[in-house]
Order: C-alpha cells, then structure tokens, then sequence
C-alpha cells in the first residue's frame, strides 16, 4: 500500500468508476426529458405505450 504504483492503479480504477456512473445518470436524465421520444409517462399502462 506504500508504493505509487498502488496509488496511481487505484486512483485511475477510481474515476473509470465514477465516470461511468456519472456517464449513465446523465443519459438517463437526457432520456427522461419530458417531451422526448425515448420518454413516455412513468403512470401509463404498457397497452397504452406498446413498449
């Protein structure tokens, strides 16, 4: 645990982390935007949707 290279292995494993979960709350957001084509109300039936 006293070397760099543990630091900077770990850091890096870090952000790949982080960013692909940033990477997937804002697609979601975006996805969810009121109004757009991939959204569809959270309360409407599946027989309403066909999705």
């Amino acid at each position: 645990m006293a070397t760099t290279r543990f630091w900077f292995e770990s850091l890096q494993n870090w952000q790949s982390e982080f960013l692909s979960i940033v990477s997937l709350v804002g697609l979601s957001i975006f996805l969810r935007q009121h109004g757009s084509p991939e959204s569809k109300p959270v309360d409407a039936a599946h027989s309403e949707t066909g999705r």
